[in-house]
């Protein structure tokens, strides 16, 4: 028998795709013999997208691709591929966009029907096993395209190929215009962002709600600029209603991937490693700039939850934990009035509830309730005996499942984060946490001088990094050689930025990336999207790489990084002007160029480099050790024979200072003296 005429998905390095190795689909996985099956068979390919934590995948899943009837008629007629979006952002990109411009909307699963050589003609997301709310069946559908195909091939082929045209044409770059980075451009961007707060609530705009991460970031930056008040009110709305909210995990830490109300008390209740990584960044930030208690509490939280329940055997980050938990949405999390009695008690019980707003009638499904914690207890003791027990009675139920696949990108996010937070807050254990994390992506996923995507139990995976993956590594690997002095993280930094340099930009349009390098594997278009989203985009990421890269590095590289970046934010000037909350890592980026960005380079030994690191703003350079004993720290001598710190800004520095008075005023002052 063919070995293609069955399932062919139980080696796979995802477990999103090991999901479906007993379906009776004969699920193929993406590649060229994938599509030279359906050459040979003249049939269109059915390619299936999703991700392990995505609630509608396992519901389709559960519908269509468990049922045998529906898997025949799939199998008849198609040769079908499934692909972990996770794993193949590339392949995702494209056949999003191409689902977007065919319906308005795209989501996971996303079910798209291609021409044997990948060329997409019809897309479309979730389809219900019979016809339901206006949508036809899956089977109606899947009979019809195999109808289409047979009989009207010239059609397909034709739309195929308009649809291929009209995706390369908008696969350009952002082109060069509008205004030059300047705080004129940034305070606007602010205001914009501000002005479609939701202000009783939090968070920008309506429901559902993500959590902004990167516009809280790049906002908390423009607040250590210019010191607007109305600034972090709009930052401390919407952080406070996300940490006392359902979407915030009350007893075990961490936050969900997005409410579904506007009030952000019933989440989706998936949680993905990159919300984490970026909201443990943003927070560990604004505890250390404004002290504020919830602050250190929630990015103490959500630490101990990355390192809990996100870590795996080789001390790197598992993606997600799962939406459903035996295929019930949500019930490992939820409580009754009933259930807080029997873990607690009447007395305590009925505070509990008070505290966590579980109620007879509940704010979820049948009658149970998400915890939330709008305001902190009235006894931290007793709040500490309560939540202890709580969470040993939760542990005890069925828990959700974990994708352990490693991506690298979300790694170097966590890296980032673990390291800024422990330095923020004190927490050495948090950068040993980043620094093996780190040592393990080198060791595994750096193969023949280039990044792999992922890789599971130990083993890589083949397909290879995308912009992101090398940008998000490089400034995990920058953060933890300011925090260590150690030259293997800045070394591995820019033997990435030099591949990143040399693969992914575009030759023809300075400052434009592409999402996959000029060695990967061709796909119809060539994806690229410098727009943030859930996660940084590439573009602005190797940005933020590069910006910090040129402060740290050798004169020789220094220039060509800094002239990249520089090039990079030219072209965010739009974005910024045009959708600034989709650009909230660019003003991030943007925020630490308009100021220099700030260099810090402190000699000696003694409490002066604590002191650099706790005042500097977000996005500084601060790195200390003996005179000459790295780029920064070359011709920087001792003064008096004691530490000095040295601060600069672009290519403009100021006297060297002694005293945490004098290196607090001179981070405050905006005007310099060439030195």
């Amino acid at each position: 028998m063919d070995p293609r005429l069955r399932n062919n998905l139980g080696g796979s390095s995802s477990p999103y795709l090991r999901q479906h190795a007993d379906n009776p689909v004969h699920w193929q996985q993406w590649g060229e013999e994938a599509m030279e099956w359906a050459r040979e068979r003249n049939v269109p390919i059915l390619l299936s997208i999703g991700y392990s934590a995505c609630h509608w995948c396992h519901v389709m899943a559960h519908e269509s691709f468990e049922n045998d009837e529906i898997a025949a008629v799939m199998n008849a007629n198609f040769v079908c591929v499934k692909v972990d979006r996770e794993e193949r952002p590339d392949i995702d990109a494209v056949y999003m966009n191409a689902t977007v411009a065919m319906t308005g909307q795209g989501g996971w699963p996303m079910t798209c029907f291609l021409t044997p050589d990948g060329s997409p003609f019809y897309c479309g997301t979730y389809y219900p096993p019979t016809p339901r709310g206006g949508m036809p069946s899956f089977t109606q559908l899947l009979e019809a395209i195999a109808d289409t195909f047979t009989n009207r091939r010239d059609e397909v082929d034709n739309a195929a190929q308009s649809i291929v045209t009209e995706l390369q044409r908008a696969s350009g770059g952002i082109p060069y215009g509008g205004a030059p980075i300047d705080a004129e451009l940034l305070n606007a961007a602010g205001r914009s962002i501000l002005g479609v707060e939701d202000i009783p609530r939090g968070g920008f705009g309506g429901a559902p709600k993500f959590p902004p991460s990167a516009l809280l970031e790049g906002l908390l930056r423009q607040f250590e600029r210019t010191g607007s008040g109305e600034i972090l009110g709009g930052i401390e709305r919407t952080a406070e209603a996300m940490a006392r909210g359902g979407i915030y995990d009350q007893l075990g830490g961490g936050f969900s991937r997005y409410s579904v109300d506007a009030e952000w008390v019933v989440p989706h209740f998936e949680k993905m490693l990159y919300d984490n990584a970026l909201l443990l960044r943003f927070y560990a930030h604004w505890a250390r700039r404004t002290g504020s208690d919830l602050a250190t509490r929630i990015a103490k939280e959500t630490a101990g939850f990355l390192l809990s329940d996100l870590l795996t055997e080789n001390g790197c980050f598992a993606s997600a934990l799962d939406a459903d938990t035996d295929g019930i949405e949500g019930l490992t999390y939820v409580w009754t009035p009933t259930q807080l009695v029997e873990v607690l008690g009447a007395e305590d019980a009925q505070w509990a509830a008070d505290l966590f707003r579980v109620t007879d009638t509940g704010t979820f499904e049948e009658g149970a309730s998400v915890l939330q914690l709008l305001r902190d207890p009235d006894d931290w003791s007793r709040w500490q005996t309560v939540s202890d027990a709580l969470r040993a009675a939760r542990a005890q139920r069925p828990q959700p499942g974990r994708d352990d696949k490693v991506v690298t990108a979300w790694n170097g996010l966590t890296v980032t984060a673990l390291t800024e937070a422990g330095l923020a807050l004190d927490r050495s254990d948090w950068i040993a946490a980043a620094a093996e994390c780190a040592g393990a992506l080198l060791d595994l996923h750096l193969v023949d001088g280039h990044l792999r995507r992922a890789s599971l139990g130990g083993a890589v995976g083949a397909p290879t990094g995308v912009l992101e993956d090398y940008a998000m590594l490089a400034t995990g690997l920058l953060a933890l050689y300011q925090a260590t002095g150690f030259a293997r993280w800045l070394d591995a930094a820019q033997q990435l930025l030099d591949v990143t340099l040399d693969h992914f930009a575009d030759p023809a349009e300075p400052g434009s990336w592409f999402d996959t390098a000029d060695f990967a594997e061709s796909l119809v278009t060539r994806p690229r999207d410098p727009l943030d989203g859930a996660t940084p985009s590439g573009a602005s990421s190797v940005a933020e790489a590069l910006l910090t890269a040129a402060a740290l590095t050798d004169a020789g590289r220094s220039s060509r990084y800094a002239q990249a970046a520089a090039d990079a934010l030219a072209r965010a000037t739009l974005p910024l002007e045009r959708a600034p909350r989709s650009a909230g890592h660019w003003l991030t980026v943007a925020e630490a160029s308009l100021r220099g960005p700030i260099q810090v380079a402190v000699v000696g030994e003694g409490s002066l480099l604590a002191d650099a690191r706790r005042l500097a703003p977000g996005g500084a350079v601060v790195v200390g050790g003996a005179p000459d004993s790295s780029p920064l720290l070359a011709d920087r001598p001792l003064v008096d024979d004691g530490e000095a710190a040295y601060i600069c800004r672009g290519f403009v520095c100021d006297r060297p200072v002694t005293t945490v008075v004098e290196l607090a005023n001179q981070l405050n002052t905006t005007s310099h003296t060439a030195m």
